[in-house]
């Protein structure tokens, strides 16, 4: 995947190259060489499985309320997640390495779209959930990798004990 990453980045690879589904310049990950986030900070939640709701906002200010999130490991739960600002916004959960290099290659491939389950877009004014099995303890994070975000402190971060 990092090789697939490096050669969007570069400009080798069309971003048309992950086209998949509806979206024309968007990306599913699902048909390419898994990249790991789910191997390193959980995996898809089953949404049988819930124990816990958390609400969390992102708005124009560059900002997740709230910031912090703490879980219990094998913990299942769904992030209900809702865009108050009125431009697109995201939240992507990962390790902070791995965030900050899909935000490069976002920044060169800005029309792209995610379809991850560790990955939710949403536009202005718009509600939507994640459901994810945070499986490890640790550390972990979350961003908006929408271009400039995560660099004007678009992020989050999650403790897993």
């Amino acid at each position: 995947m990092k090789l697939l990453m490096v050669l969007l980045a570069i400009g080798v690879l069309p971003t048309a190259a992950l086209a998949g589904g509806e979206h024309a310049q968007g990306h599913s990950m699902e048909n390419m060489e898994h990249h790991g986030d789910e191997d390193q900070v959980g995996r898809k939640g089953d949404p049988a499985k819930v124990e816990r709701t958390v609400e969390v906002t992102m708005s124009d200010s560059m900002r997740f309320s709230p910031d912090k999130l703490r879980f219990k490991k094998d913990e299942t739960v769904r992030l209900v997640v809702h865009n108050a600002g009125k431009i697109r916004h995201e939240l992507v959960i990962g390790t902070m390495d791995e965030l900050k290099e899909h935000a490069a290659m976002m920044r060169k491939n800005p029309a792209m779209k995610h379809a991850e389950p560790n990955m939710i877009s949403l536009a202005p004014g718009k509600t939507g959930t994640l459901i994810w099995d945070f499986d490890r303890a640790g550390t972990f994070d979350f961003a908006c990798l929408v271009p400039g975000h995560l660099e004007a402190g678009m992020r989050g971060e999650i403790m897993v004990k």
